[in-house]
């Protein structure tokens, strides 16, 4: 399908992808649509739903200007998966000890590496590529330090971990049985931190200024202010930052299947190139011959050929795509299944046998802690792909035999 709402509320048309979507989702487009630095117009995604200030599942095309809370302090925030030489029938049949490995290779929620292993590892020069940059950016703005407690240790030692809500590491069988690792996470205390702390100077710049916007949380930094750059340098730096955090996430989860499967499975490999993708950023692009700044707030590219992630929720399908550079969408697409309600609402109406229903045959966690990531909290993955036919093609079509949550 095709775009299948148009809103002609603002200063620039919202493109929308979909019908389900929320009255709240519908205000924060026209919102958006309504700011005197956005160009063009909005495309929301067939995942759509609200969030703050900006909608999850939007893209805005900024000109001069950018809005940090459209970023939002998930900077970065993404998928990695690659596929194994594996196939489904050379996996044990009980999968719980490959969940505990990667649980304890992993940290999960709010724990993180120990500095003792940390320092001098493999893990501490990888994260050292980032550390000059990083220097410049808190010169500047010292305040950073001050926002996260033991701040030079935390983000070295949180490179490599998974954080809460809807991160996952995940372990999925393609239509021909092969075998995929597929992870979800972003720029963790650090982004939030830097995020946070950009978000409220953009509002008091605003203010400082006199410039009103519907909603403070739409406050922006125009190219040539005195926050502006600062800004994007840091944003790049969570950007790479959420990138290598991936990467390092991998790298452990590839190792610990080398440890657990190769006594039974030999010469097992990796195969074809790992897809890791962004869908919480900012980049400067090029549409419609105009230079623009482009946010996808929960929306990844989908430029034609581009590889890309679309994750369904726990227990449900997951997609591997292929971009077919839609201009309407400034070539992007959805990045999930998308929430249609809150976790509040989750956690009221759905009860662990629920969530033992709807993730059965998934080795996860099955307790109260994450009901309110049960798939029936989100939109039907299929009805979100068939909606986006024009957007991406499907490469691969993955289910989930084994989902790790924070």
């Amino acid at each position: 399908m095709s775009i299948q709402l148009t809103f002609n509320k603002g200063r620039v048309p919202v493109k929308v992808w979909t019908r389900d979507i929320e009255p709240e989702a519908i205000q924060q487009l026209v919102n958006v649509s309504q700011l005197p630095i956005v160009h063009g117009h909005v495309a929301a995604m067939p995942d759509v739903h609200a969030g703050i200030g900006a909608t999850v599942g939007s893209v805005i095309p900024t000109r001069s200007a950018i809005i940090p809370a459209a970023v939002g302090v998930d900077i970065g925030c993404g998928m990695n998966a690659v596929r194994l030489s594996i196939k489904a029938a050379e996996l044990p049949d009980n999968l719980h000890r490959i969940r505990s490995a990667i649980e304890a290779a992993v940290p999960v929620g709010f724990a993180q590496h120990a500095a003792s292993k940390v320092k001098g590892s493999q893990h501490d020069r990888t994260a050292r590529t980032l550390d000059q940059r990083l220097d410049n950016i808190v010169g500047k703005h010292p305040a950073l330090m001050k926002m996260q407690r033991r701040f030079n240790e935390t983000w070295v030692c949180q490179l490599g971990t998974l954080g809460g809500g809807n991160h996952f590491i995940e372990l999925c069988l393609d239509e021909d049985g092969f075998v995929w690792v597929m992870l979800h996470s972003g720029s963790r205390g650090i982004g939030n931190v830097m995020g946070r702390y950009f978000i409220e100077a953009a509002k008091k710049d605003m203010r400082r200024h006199h410039v009103n916007v519907p909603d403070t949380d739409l406050s922006y930094f125009s190219q040539g202010s005195e926050w502006f750059d600062d800004y994007v340098e840091a944003v790049d730096w969570a950007q790479d930052y959420a990138m290598l955090n991936r990467r390092e996430m991998m790298r452990l989860v590839l190792d610990v299947l080398r440890r657990e499967l190769s006594p039974s499975i030999n010469a097992w490999k990796t195969e074809g190139e790992a897809i890791n993708c962004h869908h919480n950023y900012v980049a400067q692009e090029t549409h419609f011959g105009e230079k623009l700044f482009i946010t996808r707030k929960g929306a990844i590219s989908a430029r034609a050929g581009e590889l890309g992630i679309i994750p369904g929720s726990m227990g449900a399908k997951s997609y591997i795509v292929r971009g077919l550079g839609n201009a309407e969408s400034f070539c992007s697409c959805s990045h999930g299944a998308g929430r249609k309600m809150s976790r509040t609402k989750a956690k009221r109406i759905f009860s662990r046998a629920d969530l033992e229903d709807q993730t059965r045959g998934v080795e996860c966690r099955k307790d109260g802690g994450v009901i309110d990531e049960i798939p029936g909290a989100y939109k039907d993955i299929d009805t979100v792909m068939a909606n986006q036919a024009d957007l991406v093609e499907v490469v691969h079509t993955l289910k989930q035999i084994v989902c790790i949550k924070g």
